[in-house]
């Protein structure tokens, strides 16, 4: 690589080393701007209190003043919603919950007229226990195809009355159920790596490979952008089962690496994404596969995004940063450096429908959550004022950064997480399965404000919502925010602009040179200087024109408060 140089307003030349450059290919995907859309929350225009389809076909507009690239939306399929949709009863239908295939269908087609593509979440690790697959697996002999198509196993003891293996359900407990025969016998178990309700597919079993053509077909036709593929490291379980000593979600811990982890990132997982691209390769439209692959460390992530494979796949790495200057840049130049390695983009995320809104997670004195859980009354509470700025500035850092982003609906108002909802209204089956240990993700997952003086501030039509909105968020509801200039959803609307018009997804990384302060995370993007300050005290930055900023009040003169980020035009 050479070392270029930057000329900047002062006359100083500084030089810079690259960490990444812009990609020699231009395809959408590599700098997009995805946006998650939880159905259930987002706008509920039947007036039940849930979200539905031709609600968010009503904002479209509205979403393409964000400078988005897609929307992601999360399961909408028939489900018995025992995990909020991710226990899929058919995959090819529509909930009734969230309207039928024909307002799918007008969602589709609104959306394109805002050239805005529809990636789909495709839940192929498992199924609701209701699926027909299931249900015929269940009323079959041990042996049969029926039951082939799911893991089932006899059980160990004297009488097979204890699990296959020592495995634990992602949301607490035993990752085995035993069923119980017609004749009122106790029979074989069969494996969950999360609900009960959700049993996992064999996908050493052709027949479910089969089935999952089908099914992407049955989507591409309708005119899909793509696919997220939830839990997309866990299809296939190493021979044998074999016990596992460390934690459900395949974590590093001391003595039991990540990559050991029997039922998570086997090799033969690989030869199934590869099928699926040469399936969406056949469709026009450049078509996406992305994957939920929480793995580490973060090259491992590489192996799903290879040129044959996926296109894109979460950063956990990031999405899970800590508010500590060093660790940032390590996660982002690795990053970078390994995606780099096999020609793919890096994406950015900073919350979605499993975590913490960042909001409250970056007013925390320590940032680090277990995964898949949140916060109750119980904890300790965030400072809003410290996590809000924060969060801003992280925000602005990220969408400065190469590469892709993806946005979860509401971030955009700032929204923290329900922190204080009582527990009567939780439905996550983590805080259910753990007897309220953990309180699960409901916080994140609360329907979003829209209008301040209406009840269930503009949310539904009814005035009703499936989870209780806190009192206060009428401060974030939408048309509050549209009149600041200074809200949340303007500095997001201002960022993604420019964003779009520089190009700086697809542009390049080299980090700006060394600086006294060590709170200073700081790199040049084609001819933009994106500077946050996560330290305690102002950092000097040179005198050039501000293009967009996380506050009004970020800049001292020239100095760069604590917690906020600026971006600086170099020429």
């Amino acid at each position: 690589m050479t070392t270029p140089t930057v000329s900047h307003a002062l006359g100083a030349t500084l030089k810079t080393v690259p960490v990444h450059l812009p990609p020699a290919d231009r395809e959408w995907w590599r700098s997009s701007v995805i946006y998650q859309i939880y159905p259930r929350s987002f706008r509920d225009l039947r007036g039940d209190g849930i979200g539905d389809l031709p609600g968010i076909t009503e904002e479209i507009p509205t979403l393409a003043e964000l400078a988005i690239d897609a929307v992601w939306l999360s399961p909408f399929y028939r489900s018995p919603q025992k995990d909020a949709g991710y226990d899929v009863a058919d995959y090819c239908s529509v909930d009734p919950l969230f309207g039928t295939l024909e307002d799918f269908d007008a969602l589709v087609a609104r959306a394109s007229e805002y050239n805005i593509r529809v990636i789909v979440d495709l839940v192929p690790n498992h199924c609701s226990d209701q699926h027909p697959l299931f249900q015929a697996a269940l009323a079959a002999e041990p042996g049969s195809p029926e039951r082939d198509m799911f893991i089932f196993r006899d059980g160990t003891g004297e009488h097979g009355e204890n699990p296959p293996n020592n495995w634990q359900s992602h949301f607490g407990g035993p990752a085995w159920t035993r069923i119980t025969n017609p004749d009122g016998s106790p029979g074989q178990w069969y494996l969950h790596l999360f609900d009960t309700s959700q049993p996992d597919f064999n996908w050493d079993n052709p027949a479910v490979r089969k089935e999952f053509e089908r099914i992407l077909r049955f989507w591409l036709d309708r005119g899909v952008g793509g696919f997220r593929v939830d839990v997309a490291h866990a299809l296939i379980k190493k021979s044998g089962l074999p016990d596992w000593g460390g934690t459900a979600d395949g974590a590093s811990t001391e003595g039991f690496p990540g990559s050991a982890a029997p039922m998570f990132g086997q090799e033969g997982i690989h030869d199934i994404f590869r099928s699926w691209r040469k399936l969406l390769d056949e469709y026009d439209g450049d078509r996406v596969l992305c994957a939920e692959a929480n793995v580490d460390p973060v090259e491992r992530i590489t192996n799903w995004v290879r040129s044959d494979e996926m296109q894109q796949a979460f950063n956990f790495a990031y999405l899970n940063h800590p508010w500590e200057p060093k660790a940032l840049r390590n996660i982002i130049e690795t990053s970078l450096r390994a995606f780099d390695t096999v020609g793919a983009p890096t994406t950015w995320v900073l919350s979605n429908h499993d975590v913490v809104r960042h909001v409250s997670r970056f007013g925390l004195e320590s940032n680090k959550l277990r995964s898949g859980d949140g916060i109750g009354p119980r904890d300790s509470q965030p400072d809003y004022l410290l996590g809000a700025d924060r969060a801003r500035a992280a925000t602005m850092l990220m969408l400065g950064l190469p590469g892709g982003v993806y946005l979860y609906q509401g971030e955009e108002l700032g929204l923290p997480d329900h922190t204080m909802m009582p527990d009567e209204f939780r439905q996550d089956p983590t805080y259910h399965r753990t007897a309220g240990v953990r309180v699960g993700r409901d916080g994140s997952r609360v329907p979003l404000p829209w209008r301040v003086g209406e009840p269930s501030f503009g949310f539904s039509s009814g005035g009703r919502s499936w989870l209780p909105q806190p009192a206060y968020w009428g401060r974030y509801s939408r048309d509050v925010e549209e009149r600041d200039p200074w809200s949340s959803l303007n500095m997001y609307r201002k960022a993604l602009s420019v964003r779009r018009e520089l190009g700086l997804g697809a542009g390049s990384l080299a980090w700006w040179p060394e600086h006294d302060d060590e709170g200073l995370v700081a790199f040049v993007n084609g001819n933009v200087l994106v500077a946050m300050n996560m330290g305690e005290h102002p950092v000097q930055l040179p005198d050039l024109p501000v293009l967009a900023a996380s506050s009004p009040s970020a800049l001292e003169g020239t100095r760069l408060r604590p917690n906020r980020t600026v971006w600086l035009q170099l020429d």
